[in-house]
């Protein structure tokens, strides 16, 4: 096991916040001198059959405390997921039965490998604690938590002035997953920012129940590859773990430079240093290389990377395209100094002159018969980003491409 300072330096790769970094350094040289690894715990609701990229930011940080020796604690939350978590929500999540939530569990258990060492990962399920518990132990774990501190929280309060019914049942969800923290005697929880008021009551549980509290570590919400919104299955960006290998490498050709740089830092340990030397299209193969090795191999990675090439540099798009475009900063749908500037794809195509007009570029998308940067595009209102000076490649129908320039 590694000295306090070089755990830290991995620990605190892309994280939000620590609360409280004393606290996670005097655990850390605890555990040095008592030989005894950390219990580090990440909680996921099987809300869903299928993973994305912007789950595995936890689970990353997961495989990084386990390179440093600690045990890692994957809490499958199959009885809060019948619950329904209402964090960000607008209204009462409908809640899912026993067997769905068991179903997507199984697919989780798979999924995770992929980055977690099996003989390493301790799979914990909260029905195991929270099953077998009496009316009168919910009671008791009930009445750890004042209704007044539960409105605090932000989407409970902003639902309440709404006067948006908010179930009972709700109230119960922060409670259960800071309990979770008490029944497993975690030393240090992973979540995402949205995910702090949770972790902090399991804080609060564990003082309250006579244990030390545990460290909270945030981690950021991974934006999908509009580079705007978080990464979710609802909105259409995002990035599955079981997408097949040439799918998954061309949705990472397809993201911004700049959201590439994010990606490299929350979900690779590769020197950035070294990443921001390279070119960004040879950064941005190797990303996708990397990934699509990750989860399907180091062949397919090898494969898909040289698939595109071949595909999209070398055969199918030509040295001199039928256009060469310029984009201004009033061709943009949206502008914006930290996100950078966008504009719409129908709008994107009809700009470059090689559609007749804009209600063509929108039927053509909608066909698939659009590609940015190597990967096909089928939603018209997607809003493409561009950074100052950063081109796009257009494959228009089976013979036109355009090469189109942000100089702002």
């Amino acid at each position: 096991m590694k000295d306090v300072t070089r755990q830290l330096d991995l620990i605190l790769r892309g994280v939000v916040e620590v609360i409280q970094q004393p606290e996670l350094e005097a655990k850390l040289k605890r555990s040095l001198t008592e030989k005894c690894p950390l219990r580090i715990k990440a909680g996921f609701d099987p809300t869903a059959p299928d993973l994305h990229l912007g789950h595995t930011v936890l689970i990353h940080k997961l495989k990084h405390f386990q390179d440093l020796g600690h045990q890692v604690i994957f809490l499958i939350g199959d009885f809060t997921g019948m619950i329904g978590d209402p964090t960000g929500v607008s209204e009462t999540r409908k809640a899912l039965t026993k067997e769905q939530v068991q179903e997507n569990a199984k697919t989780y258990q798979r999924q995770i490998f992929k980055i977690l060492d099996p003989n390493k990962t301790t799979i914990e399920f909260n029905s195991r604690w929270m099953g077998p518990m009496t009316a009168d132990g919910l009671i008791q774990l009930a009445a750890h938590y004042r209704v007044a501190r539960m409105m605090e929280r932000d989407d409970f309060h902003k639902r309440y002035q709404e006067q948006k019914p908010i179930s009972v049942h709700e109230f119960l969800y922060p409670l259960v997953q800071g309990y979770d923290s008490v029944a497993l005697k975690a030393d240090v929880e992973l979540g995402g920012t949205d995910q702090k008021f949770n972790l902090l009551v399991g804080r609060e549980l564990q003082r309250d129940y006579g244990q030390e509290a545990q460290v909270v570590i945030t981690m950021p919400l991974l934006e999908g590859m509009d580079g705007v919104k978080k990464m979710s299955k609802s909105v259409g960006n995002y990035i599955a773990l079981e997408d097949k290998p040439g799918e998954m490498f061309g949705k990472i050709m397809s993201i911004s430079d700049t959201l590439m740089y994010r990606y490299y830092e929350l979900l690779t340990t590769e020197d950035l240093g070294h990443v921001k030397a390279l070119h960004p299209m040879e950064a941005k193969q190797a990303l996708g290389e990397l990934i699509v090795a990750r989860y399907h191999g180091a062949e397919a990675g090898r494969l898909a990377r040289g698939e595109f090439q071949q595909k999209f540099q070398k055969q199918e798009f030509p040295e001199e395209p039928d256009k060469r475009i310029d984009l201004k900063s009033e061709d943009m749908s949206e502008i914006d100094v930290i996100q950078g500037s966008r504009i719409k794809l129908a709008r994107l195509i009809a700009r470059t002159g090689l559609v007749s007009s804009s209600s063509e570029a929108r039927r053509l998308i909608i066909q698939g018969g659009v590609e940015v940067d190597g990967g096909k595009e089928s939603d018209p209102d997607k809003l493409v980003a561009f950074e100052r000076n950063q081109q796009r490649r257009l494959k228009i129908g089976k013979r036109k491409f355009a090469v189109v320039e942000f100089k702002p």
